[in-house]
């Protein structure tokens, strides 16, 4: 899924995302994918949030809301904070933290896994265009999701 949403209330706030909606880029990894999750930028970890929940199929868009997940908040040398949501599926039921807040990281750095058939949800942050298209196959650590200055995606659901 690529949609613009309303942020969840962990991820809400002046020293987190902000209060306004955000595109969200949405990654399945069936029970096939290699599960191991990696930050999308570099910079330090500001918060690590666990929430244990349901585990509906992970490509339903309420898992997002309702299924065990994990919200980690990144912020880099210069402010820009980008946060991003483990979230355990149907047949996932572990996420796996490699990371805690205060630690430093590297674009690309291992953060975590999810134990099989999970998702991954990114939030741009405004400014940045999506890279991605929908339904496209995602490759962790060079797939690049989006990118700054770059147009929006048409056709992402407002």
């Amino acid at each position: 899924m690529i949609e613009r949403v309303p942020l969840p209330p962990e991820l809400r706030g002046p020293h987190a995302l902000g209060d306004q909606p955000m595109v969200r880029v949405s990654v399945f990894m069936s029970v096939f994918d290699v599960h191991v999750n990696r930050t999308p930028i570099a910079g330090t970890i500001r918060q690590v949030i666990y929430i244990s929940g349901k585990f509906l199929n992970a490509d339903m868009d309420k898992a997002s809301d309702e299924n065990e997940r994990q919200h980690i908040l990144v912020e880099d040398r210069n402010g820009l904070r980008v946060g991003f949501t483990q979230i355990a599926g149907f047949v996932a039921r572990r996420i796996v933290s490699f990371v805690k807040a205060g630690d430093m990281i590297v674009a690309g750095q291992r953060i975590g896994l999810i134990r099989f058939g999970s998702r991954v949800d990114v939030f741009i942050p405004e400014g940045y265009g999506c890279e991605v298209a929908l339904g496209q196959r995602a490759i962790a650590g060079e797939t690049v999701l989006a990118r700054k200055g770059a147009m929006p995606a048409a056709g992402i659901a407002q």
